[in-house]
């Protein structure tokens, strides 16, 4: 269970109503929610696209990609109805941020899904749930029928000649479905395999109409956002990269946990002060910036690293989905590798051959290197099916199981050479990573 906690650098915008009852329409309005969507209603579809550009809100489920420019490629007229679809199926290993979000403040994602259906004329919304998250099932749902109640969704939401309907989903927790498209396939009652693309989904999406779909913690964002204005919610962020984040810190740190941070806070201070320092005194050794899928980076390397989708990937990673997992010196970078090309190998939908084959290789072999009985050849190897897996999947899932594979290697190559020669493990204990 995720851990929301506290610290004086946070700027709370989105937590600014956790733990105060806001998952109550009653508390949620004294607390003003609903009144970026009257907002959005009096000013229209342009005013509300206009602020999400000026706030530079980007994606935050991994891909940064401008929200208010993805909702802009929306086609303003369709012969098929347009849909908003919330992609809450937080699955990345080390990421549990959007639980919160659906646990302490539903009606937030709730409004931003009506504000996103306003901005591109889509009538309905879905909100699809991790399947892991199938206890939060009840609570989402509570929350949409209350908002029912009050003629907040319906034919005609807040007294409008507007409609906008919301339907909650949950997976069957696959990893998989994460991706957009493969999203798409399984609310239509599909096996959840990724989409060829192009089209993509702006034009045909969701039963081939153009769909917007964003990460639980964008859709979050976005009734804070006309509140406070797309401009001011930028200033608060870095460059290029509007407002805050929620970073979920975990590993060898002695205070792990949610903290909504100003993007491009740097790592360092992120890890040292926010995180209160590495557990037991003992010395920093790598870090996971942004999920599994996002390569390690080296203590030099954080130094002045700004947590940012610019700054991040200059250094060589992703921001991803936020997700910061702290590595300590009693880490073998071996058997990491191994537990996180496990889980992708076990997560590939096996569609296609360079995934389903590569992970499985890759798994292959990291097991029998961790058991003492690779070679020296098995090093350049793996970095071999890693560097031929990315770029050549229909969906990122491949790119997400050879990119810390290969970080792995080039920055560990001696750590793997270590276990060369039927050599047990030089360290002596086994992976020990609390996730939060």
């Amino acid at each position: 269970m995720p851990r929301l906690v506290s610290h004086p650098d946070e700027v709370k915008i989105v937590t600014s109503r956790f733990g105060k009852g806001a998952a109550d329409i009653d508390r949620f309005l004294e607390l003003g929610g609903y009144e970026s969507t009257r907002k959005a209603l009096a000013e229209g579809p342009e005013w509300i696209i206009n602020e999400m550009k000026a706030s530079g809100l980007r994606g935050r489920g991994g891909a940064g990609f401008p929200t208010g420019l993805k909702w802009s490629f929306v086609p303003k007229v369709s012969a098929k109805p347009k849909y908003v679809l919330v992609n809450g199926d937080e699955s990345e290993p080390g990421t549990c941020k959007d639980h919160l979000i659906f646990l302490h403040d539903p009606h937030a994602v709730i409004e931003g899904t009506i504000i996103a259906g306003l901005a591109i004329g889509a009538k309905t919304g879905f909100i699809y749930l991790r399947g892991e998250y199938r206890y939060l099932i009840q609570i989402v749902e509570k929350a949409v029928a209350d908002a029912y109640a009050k003629g907040f969704l319906g034919k005609n939401i807040f007294g409008s000649d507007t409609e906008f309907q919301i339907i909650v989903q949950t997976g069957a927790g696959a990893y998989e479905v994460g991706e957009e498209s493969a999203l798409m396939e399984s609310l239509e009652g599909k096996r959840g395999i990724p989409r060829i693309k192009p089209p993509f989904p702006a034009v045909v999406g969701l039963y081939g109409g153009p769909t917007v779909i964003n990460n639980a913690e964008t859709i979050a964002s976005v009734p804070h956002i006309l509140a406070m204005g797309g401009p001011a919610y930028a200033a608060v962020g870095s460059e290029r990269n509007g407002g805050t984040r929620l970073f979920g810190i975990s590993g060898h740190v002695n205070n792990p946990g949610i903290y909504e941070l100003p993007m491009g806070y740097n790592l360092k201070k992120m890890i040292y002060e926010v995180a209160g320092g590495i557990r037991g005194g003992r010395t920093l050794k790598a870090v996971v910036p942004g999920g599994s899928s996002t390569p390690v980076l080296l203590p030099h390397e954080i130094e002045t690293l700004g947590m940012d989708f610019d700054q991040v990937g200059k250094a060589g990673s992703m921001l991803g989905s936020g997700g910061v997992v702290v590595l300590d010196d009693t880490v073998c970078m071996v058997e990491f590798a191994l537990r996180t090309i496990s889980f992708y190998q076990h997560e590939s939908c096996g569609w296609c051959i360079p995934c389903r084959e590569g992970t499985d290789w890759l798994k292959k072999s990291l097991t029998r290197f961790h058991a003492g009985f690779g070679t020296m050849k098995d090093i350049d190897n793996i970095q071999y099916l890693a560097e031929n897996m990315m770029g050549r999947t229909f969906c990122p899932l491949g790119d997400a199981a050879a990119m810390p594979t290969l970080g792995f290697v080039k920055k560990f190559r001696k750590e793997f050479e270590d276990h060369l020669d039927g050599k047990p493990c030089p360290h002596a204990k086994h992976l020990d990573v609390a996730l939060v």
